[in-house]
């Protein structure tokens, strides 16, 4: 027996739901339906009246979860997919995120993103927001990359008072596996090392951690020992320990799924060579996304996105440098 990505979510969501009678759910077929990936599923049956079903209008969604978490209440709302999330640009960013500053009440609403591609899912299903959402103050970006910590992020991000940007990666949903979900489990705020290594770091986060480990997996075979960084959030970044790795490694390359402009990968860059400039031994890297609509057909989805060998092949070069 074991556990998926979407268990947890779903596993996390029931716990909450238990724990804590100010929580609800809200979003699109997410009742009856259990929701497009079902991670709701049954959710309704168990906790009556407290699973509701949202009109596609995202906007009005996220309108409704700022109201209700001023009001106390601890609204988790479901987007059908991250790309729909733009039409509730104006309420997250506006709304929940300015409205502590503005008026000292805070806004625990937590926006669950079904992020990143899939083969076949195209451009309006497919996008990474995660770099997006991070630019604005008053929001937590989180980017869970394992099963344990797709449950415990969510838990511990509902208990936050600030609304929190959830970014779950459908492709992790049920190909990612675990025994169990541990007990243990790290802050928000704070990253791990996936893999270690000294001969060069790659910092990731979401499904390209497991990328990432991959082409470490294969350069190993040629004697490169890569150290890989998963972020597990973009905001607020630990920007501590990646430089601790670049000291240990002199090598530094970013990746990431989303585009190319600006963004998480960006951000990386650019905080290691203001903070960490006399720790690198070459210029530091990075690799998204190409700078196009993600296409459809699955083959191109797959050179669409940073791979094992790209990432393999971008590391090669920095580590001939």
């Amino acid at each position: 027996m074991s556990v998926t990505y979407i268990d947890a979510i779903r596993e996390a969501q029931e716990k909450l739901l238990r724990d804590d009678e100010r929580v609800f759910l809200y979003g699109q077929d997410i009742a009856t339906f259990g929701g497009a990936f079902k991670a709701t599923k049954g959710l309704a049956a168990l906790f009556p009246g407290r699973v509701f079903d949202a009109p596609i209008a995202e906007d009005a969604m996220i309108g409704l979860a700022v109201g209700a978490a001023i009001e106390g209440l601890r609204p988790i709302v479901e987007m059908q997919f991250a790309d729909f999330s733009s039409i509730a640009f104006n309420q997250i960013v506006n709304q929940a995120a300015t409205h502590y500053y503005r008026t000292g009440v805070p806004i625990p609403i937590t926006v669950r993103l079904p992020s990143g591609g899939t083969p076949g899912s195209g451009p309006f299903h497919s996008q990474s927001m995660e770099g997006i959402y991070a630019q604005y103050p008053g929001l937590i970006v989180l980017t869970p990359a394992t099963v344990s910590d797709a449950y415990h992020m969510l838990i511990d991000g509902v208990a936050l008072d600030d609304p929190v940007v959830y970014c779950e990666h459908k492709f992790l949903y049920r190909w990612l596996k675990a025994k169990t979900i541990n007990n243990e489990h790290l802050p928000i705020g704070q990253a791990r090392i996936a893999r270690p290594g000294k001969h060069a770091t790659v910092v990731a986060y979401s499904a390209m951690v497991h990328e990432a480990v991959r082409a470490a997996d294969r350069l190993q075979r040629d004697g490169w020992e890569i150290e890989v960084v998963d972020l597990r959030s973009v905001k607020p970044l630990d920007l501590d320990t990646i430089l601790a790795s670049v000291a240990r490694t002199g090598r530094l390359l970013a990746v990431g799924e989303s585009f190319p402009w600006g963004g998480v990968t960006a951000e990386v860059v650019s905080l290691v060579t203001e903070h960490g400039f006399n720790l690198l031994d070459a210029p530091p890297q990075r690799l998204n996304s190409r700078d196009t609509p993600v296409p459809y057909h699955p083959k191109l989805w797959a050179s669409h996105r940073p791979t094992p060998e790209s990432i393999c092949d971008s590391l090669r070069q920095l580590l001939r440098f």
